[in-house]
């Protein structure tokens, strides 16, 4: 994917939401199926389906704004070996991936007839506004900044 962030002068300091648009561009795999639903406005709830997989096999991370669902079985070594004649049911690991934009966070997580659900919050985020105040450099501004940039590089 060409950087689009890179050379655009509207687009300044949005490197790491390319990043994520990238990231969720390479998640496109479709197991496990999962539905995103808004309960409310302010309450939404990502439903994963994981038949087969007990509580100790998922784990559920946010890794820099991003909300990661893992499964892996843990096979019991007690357990009789199985001959399958089919086996139509995916008993796979897996990864799945959401991107959590500003605001937004997990709640909650419960497993219930091998469905996982996850209820996040969606907090509106903060409007900050800063004046900045615009001053007159003078010549004796410039000339500290550079006698400081001077002193710096000696001891480097």
């Amino acid at each position: 994917m060409a950087l689009l962030t890179s050379n655009n002068p509207f687009m300044l300091g949005f490197d790491s939401l390319e990043r994520m648009l990238d990231r969720a561009a390479k998640n496109s795999e479709s197991y496990p199926p999962y539905n995103i639903e808004q309960i409310d406005p302010s309450h939404l709830q990502i439903t994963i389906a994981v038949a087969g997989f007990a509580e100790d096999d998922l784990m559920i991370e946010i890794e820099d704004k991003q909300l990661v669902v893992r499964g892996h079985h843990t096979e019991d070594e007690n357990a009789p070996e199985r001959q399958y004649l089919y086996r139509g049911i995916a008993a796979r690991q897996f990864q799945r991936s959401f991107i959590l934009a500003d605001g937004i966070e997990v709640i909650d997580a419960h497993l219930e007839n091998g469905l996982l659900h996850i209820d996040l919050e969606q907090n509106e985020p903060e409007s900050k506004v800063r004046q900045i105040k615009i001053s007159k450099r003078s010549a004796d501004k410039k000339i500290e900044k550079n006698t400081e940039k001077a002193k710096i590089e000696k001891k480097s």
